[in-house]
């Protein structure tokens, strides 16, 4: 199958986050906690993915394999976590400007791990992504906009984590099953979840009732989608080329808050959601130039 396939398929998983915060704040403004949202997420999206793989083809995995799925899932985890005590003391759109840094550290991580030294159309994409996450974000425009380290900290472990979650769902147990794979990668998650935000709601018939439906919704585009996107995708396009299509999050996030909850978006915005989606096209002309190239040479 061409790579564009698999390009577009890491592109729909990074699609699957952006539909998340406007989710998260339709929950939050009918009274449920960040507690009960993230362990709703998580519980309701790992129960989703599991009843999936139960009418799924089964191929057995040794304890070994199940294990290392496992741990890969806790930077999956972590991640939600970290991005939530950042959100604590930082504003949002700066919060997700210091998560929005997994775009260049992927590009390291693939060097790193892959030898694959990012050429210059990838470092041009990587700066275009960044310039249009911070126009998306509306944070030139905000004023006295409240800095923390804390927060600082916090996003950018959060940065790591999920560059951390996408290079292992594409390097770790490629012959996997998909759809298993996920599930082992979200129970992963969710055991963490689970240690730090003790699941309370799950003891609360009328919390539980109420959390049901946005529970669903956030688990569907945040837990059970992106790791079986990214399981089909990151083993075929790498971490590098990854993280800069799975930008796609924040124009998606941009475009669903004006839509769905009306907000207003300036024409800035727009600009970086522009620039974003051009960055993400262009990095894919380029990769597919260089396969091209290297299948020539060889």
């Amino acid at each position: 199958m061409k790579k564009w396939y698999y390009a577009l398929i890491v592109f729909l998983g990074g699609c699957c986050y952006g539909i998340l915060s406007t989710f998260v704040k339709l929950a939050y403004s009918a009274g449920f906690s960040s507690t009960e949202v993230t362990g709703g997420q998580y519980f309701f999206g790992t129960v989703l993915i599991w009843i999936v793989a139960l009418f799924t083809k089964k191929k057995k995995l040794s304890l070994r394999q199940t294990l290392k799925l496992l741990l890969s899932g806790v930077p999956f985890g972590l991640t939600g976590l970290f991005y939530y005590q950042s959100l604590k003391t930082l504003n949002a759109s700066l919060a997700i400007i210091f998560l929005f840094q997994f775009v260049w550290i992927g590009a390291i991580f693939d060097w790193i791990f892959n030898k694959k030294k990012p050429n210059k159309q990838k470092l041009i994409s990587i700066g275009i992504v960044l310039i249009g996450s911070l126009l998306a974000a509306n944070v030139i425009s905000q004023k006295r906009e409240v800095f923390s380290w804390h927060g600082a900290i916090w996003g950018l472990l959060a940065s790591f984590t999920y560059t951390g979650f996408i290079f292992l769902s594409g390097s770790v147990e490629k012959d996997a099953p998909p759809v298993l794979k996920s599930a082992l990668l979200s129970t992963g998650a969710l055991t963490v979840v689970f240690l730090l935000f003790p699941p309370k709601f799950l003891f609360d018939f009328y919390a539980l009732k109420g959390l049901t439906q946005y529970g669903l919704i956030l688990g569907l585009f945040g837990v059970c989608l992106p790791p079986l996107l990214f399981s089909i995708g990151m083993p075929k396009v790498g971490p590098g080329l990854g993280t800069i299509l799975s930008a796609s999050e924040l124009p998606v996030a941009v475009t669903l808050s004006s839509v769905v909850l009306l907000e207003h978006v300036n024409s800035m915005q727009w600009t970086g959601v522009i620039l974003i989606f051009t960055a993400i096209i262009g990095s894919n002309i380029s990769s597919d130039k260089d396969d091209r190239k290297l299948s020539n040479d060889v």
